[in-house]
């Protein structure tokens, strides 16, 4: 369930290009105007509003933004207005030339966009940096991460609710073999966890469970330090259950030592056109506090502004 409204009478690309040119004119830029206009919009018409914004103006809209606002804001209103896959293909890019352990982006765009989605984010990096999303990310990551990370965005999973019972069974012990052995990072393991549909890995998790006595996930927390593992479990969490996922990733942003504005603005730029409904109810399940309101407590001015909007306020 998405947080974004759209008003029911949307002006012409035209009218909003004309009113985002004015925003852009004069002493100082109107930030509310900003606002008002593309955090109301979709995917399709933000698109139809930068195309006649080039067309009349002869300059590109995320040009203008970038040149008339900066900071937080600015990172939020970009990452907003660009396409989704796009935006996608922009964190991945950020995810590898930055590439740290903790960094969760891709595995977040692997993992809980579909098939046709993360197609989509591939051919897309293609068009932005010239090169696949694959070799970059074997380029710049090593080991296990490599390991993990490289099928992962290379997926193609089949998106139907088909489940071979048979073969969840045998699966799951195989899970059970390799996380006794500590072998986290076997091809087997590997492979299950990339290739295997939504729908089968989710019933080859619950066999695992109802065999072994315990999540998956809980047998994956043997050292709470060891980020590979934490991989593994965010990996599990955004295909069995993304709502709480996402939830932990702005609740650690919001209550950590600083406001995390990077995963805080992923999140909700990310999710508020398919989501993030369910993920405010899974933050206000688990923290009793809305998420608008930690939000609107733990940032300020434009910034707070465009975030509270894409919250559905």
């Amino acid at each position: 369930m998405a947080t974004l409204t759209v008003p029911a009478t949307v002006p012409s690309p035209t009218e909003d290009s004309e009113q985002l040119r004015k925003a852009f004119e004069g002493w100082g830029t109107n930030e509310a105007l900003i606002i008002s206009i593309l955090a109301h919009r979709n995917a399709s018409q933000r698109r139809l509003i930068r195309e006649t914004y080039a067309r009349i103006y002869g300059e590109m809209l995320l040009k203008s933004l970038n040149d008339e606002i900066s900071g937080d804001f600015e990172r939020a209103v970009i990452l907003w207005t660009l396409d989704p896959a796009e935006r996608d293909a922009m964190l991945a890019n950020e995810a590898v030339r930055n590439w740290k352990q903790g960094n969760r982006a891709l595995i977040e765009i692997a993992c809980s966009r579909t098939s046709t989605e993360l197609f989509a984010v591939r051919q897309a990096y293609h068009a932005l940096f010239k090169r696949s999303l694959e070799e970059d990310v074997a380029a710049h990551t090593t080991g296990s991460f490599r390991k993990l990370l490289v099928p992962l965005v290379s997926s193609y999973r089949y998106e139907g609710p088909e489940v071979n019972m048979k073969l969840a069974k045998s699966e799951a012990k195989i899970l059970h073999e390799k996380i006794s052995d500590k072998a986290y990072d076997h091809e087997d393991l590997i492979r299950i966890l990339t290739t295997r549909s939504k729908a089968q890995l989710i019933a080859t998790l619950n066999q695992f469970n109802n065999e072994f006595g315990s999540a998956f996930n809980k047998n994956l927390k043997s050292d709470p330090k060891d980020e590979f593992l934490a991989s593994l479990r965010a990996a599990v969490r955004c295909f069995s259950c993304p709502e709480r996922y996402f939830a932990k990733v702005a609740r650690v942003a919001i209550e950590g030592l600083g406001t995390d504005e990077n995963a805080l603005t992923r999140v909700i730029t990310t999710r508020a056109e398919v989501d993030l409904q369910l993920i405010k109810e899974a933050y206000m399940k688990r923290t009793s506090v809305p998420l608008d309101r930690a939000v609107a407590g733990d940032t300020s001015g434009d910034y707070e502004r465009m975030l509270i909007a894409l919250l559905g306020a």
